[in-house]
């Protein structure tokens, strides 16, 4: 029965009760006079009552004869004080009346089932769930439907991934104009999948589709196929799918698709028949649709490693787009557009902006700018300068300055050492990141210290020496307290586990040692997300191999220590008046630290052809 059904019928039933109720009400008042009870005494004693009925609240009766004012039936409130006596005393017939309490006994059932159900059709209807029929809707899509109006970005809204923007533009067109696309006989990709690590912008750039389109835009996340029911989600699927036809041309927009596109194992029940089934369902539609009628399927992951190799193949996710991290052109585009609504100072130069944010991702960048915008704010300054960036970076990298944190005496001096430390051997040694900030100020969670190396262009190959001039400033730190105190702290903790970690890359990844030869032991595809935790990797070598590789990595650890403890042997007078300084400005900039470079004394042969040869190390030591 419809829900309107149910609601009228109840609003009838209530209706009916209460037209009874005030009826026998008033049929009680119209038929019987109040008169006082006083009066009653007087009518009684005078022997003008025939007979009387008797409440437990009220008597009703009648005269013998009408009065002359009409008064004939009666009713007044019940005072018992001795009125049996009285009664039988005077010869009046009485009688008691048993008061019909079945209107009352029936509304005080009805009503509050009445008052809970409409409060129950309230909250389901409020709740979304489409009232009564609710529970029938939970195999719908959850589905969001944009079009052009709704989304307000373009793709000239997303810049520093032209390339993904470019397979996008074509898909666009193909939507407004399929038939001068299709005239050769091609078709659009039934599916395009966008790749790449988390803030590159690939939602961005699904939204930026729907903004140029102006066609329906049907935007859901991977997660909202998933219920604890096996089925619900291949019925969503189903029903996406069928919602999208009705509308095409049309885009369907999966986000984390990984979600919903896991691989399949070997093993099923449980939450995994569910899974397994929205997988097929899914793979069943994408096998299903005509490219030709308009409709494309966009997903977006950060885990494309995790995912189903069906859902890979040709004819179903056609086309695969990288959204990578920008480089220095693609960062300064980023910058270009979140730099539109700040005020900006005449010193403010994207390019240089750019050039100190290797790695930054978009969202990184649109950070970046907010932060440099709240700092100038925060100093009542009229416009962003430079320098705010400048600290916006240094606070995005190495966290928030800690004056607050106090260290004693000593423990100053072995930070200044080993800040140094990184910083010396990181400006002798070729090849590595320009130095262009150290400070003894804490900052963030765990850093007493740092040296801020920025690179002058984006790299994306490195040599064996290079790797090994990045080792040696990795433990320049180490080896300065090592040279200068005789003794090693915990502070060089995390500069060791990085260098272990270029090391066995080294040895593992790249054949970069002659002990194992050109072969590699590490097959893994390293993911865009990287796990908080290490990982156990399976070991497809021998116990032999496995200690000529650790033999390996600690001789090119050890080689690397060597390194910078000959940069800082060499120019431990300059090591100890920079320490000195540093101490009492806590920070060295940029002057500061091309003075220390050109009086920076180079080591020569400091980098043996071989670090992992025992006498190279020794030659270097």
């Amino acid at each position: 029965m419809d829900k309107k059904v149910h609601i009228n019928f109840w609003y009838v039933i209530a209706a009916i009760l209460g037209i009874l109720w005030i009826q026998s009400i008033y049929l009680q008042s119209t038929q019987h006079t109040p008169i006082p009870y006083s009066k009653f005494q007087n009518l009684l004693d005078e022997n003008k009552i025939s007979k009387v009925e008797i409440g437990p609240n009220y008597i009703s009766g009648t005269l013998k004869k009408a009065e002359p004012d009409g008064l004939n039936d009666f009713v007044t409130a019940r005072v018992p004080r001795d009125l049996a006596q009285a009664l039988d005393k005077h010869d009046v017939v009485y009688s008691g009346v048993v008061e019909n309490h079945f209107v009352r006994d029936l509304l005080s059932w009805i009503l509050p089932a009445v008052i809970f159900v409409g409060i129950w059709m309230f909250a389901i209807r409020r709740m979304g769930q489409g009232g009564l029929g609710g529970v029938m809707q939970i195999g719908k899509s959850r589905a969001k439907i944009y079009v052009e109006k709704d989304t307000k970005i373009t793709f000239a809204d997303v810049a520093g991934v032209d390339e993904a923007k470019e397979e996008l533009v074509e898909i666009v067109n193909f939507l407004k104009a399929p038939k001068v696309y299709g005239r050769l006989g091609g078709r659009p990709p039934k599916g395009v999948l966008l790749v790449g690590p988390p803030g590159t912008g690939k939602t961005l750039l699904s939204r930026a589709v729907a903004g140029e389109a102006g066609v329906p835009f049907f935007s859901i996340s991977g997660s909202e196929f998933v219920e604890m029911f096996v089925g619900v989600g291949a019925a969503r699927v189903r029903d996406l799918f069928e919602q999208a036809r009705q509308h095409a041309p049309a885009i369907i927009f999966i986000d984390e698709l990984d979600a919903l596109g896991r691989a399949r194992g070997p093993f099923a029940g449980g939450g995994n028949d569910e899974k397994d089934q929205t997988l097929n369902q899914l793979l069943a539609e994408l096998d299903g649709f005509d490219p030709t009628s308009g409709l494309v399927l966009l997903g977006a992951t950060n885990r494309p490693e995790v995912l189903d190799p069906a859902l890979l193949r040709a004819g179903r996710f056609d086309r695969q787009i990288l959204v990578d991290r920008p480089d220095k052109l693609g960062r300064q585009q980023i910058l270009a557009v979140h730099l539109r609504k700040a005020r900006l100072a005449a010193d403010v130069n994207p390019e240089q902006i750019a050039a100190l944010t290797p790695g930054f991702t978009g969202a990184d960048l649109a950070n970046l700018v907010n932060e440099a915008t709240l700092l100038a704010t925060r100093r009542n300054a009229d416009a962003v300068d430079m320098e705010d960036f400048n600290n916006a970076i240094e606070r995005m990298v190495a966290g928030l300055e800690k004056r607050n944190r106090l260290l004693n005496p000593l423990e100053r001096r072995v930070v200044a050492y080993h800040e140094l430390g990184h910083a010396m051997v990181g400006l002798a040694l070729p090849g590595l990141d320009t130095v262009h900030k150290i400070s003894i100020i804490p900052h963030g969670v765990g850093a007493l210290g740092y040296t801020i190396q920025r690179p002058t262009e984006d790299r994306y190959l490195m040599t064996r020496a290079e790797l090994e001039h990045k080792m040696a400033a990795l433990l320049g730190g180490r080896a300065s307290e090592k040279l200068v105190f005789d003794e090693i702290s915990t502070g060089a903790a995390d500069d060791l586990a990085k260098a272990t970690d270029i090391a066995r890359a080294m040895v593992l990844r790249y054949g970069m040692t002659d002990a194992l030869g050109n072969v590699t032991y590490d097959r893994d595809r390293q993911p865009f997300l990287q796990p908080a935790y290490p990982v156990p990797q399976e070991r497809a070598y021998s116990e032999g191999t496995a200690e000529a590789v650790d033999r390996a990595v600690r001789q090119l650890v050890d080689g690397a220590f060597g390194v910078a403890t000959s940069v800082l042997q060499r120019n431990r007078a300059l090591l100890d008046r920079t320490a000195t300084a540093l101490l009492q400005t806590e920070t060295l900039g940029e002057p500061e630290i091309q003075q220390l470079k050109r009086e920076l004394q180079p080591v020569p042969d400091m980098l043996p052809p071989r670090l992992d040869r025992p006498a190279a190390v020794a030659a270097a030591s």
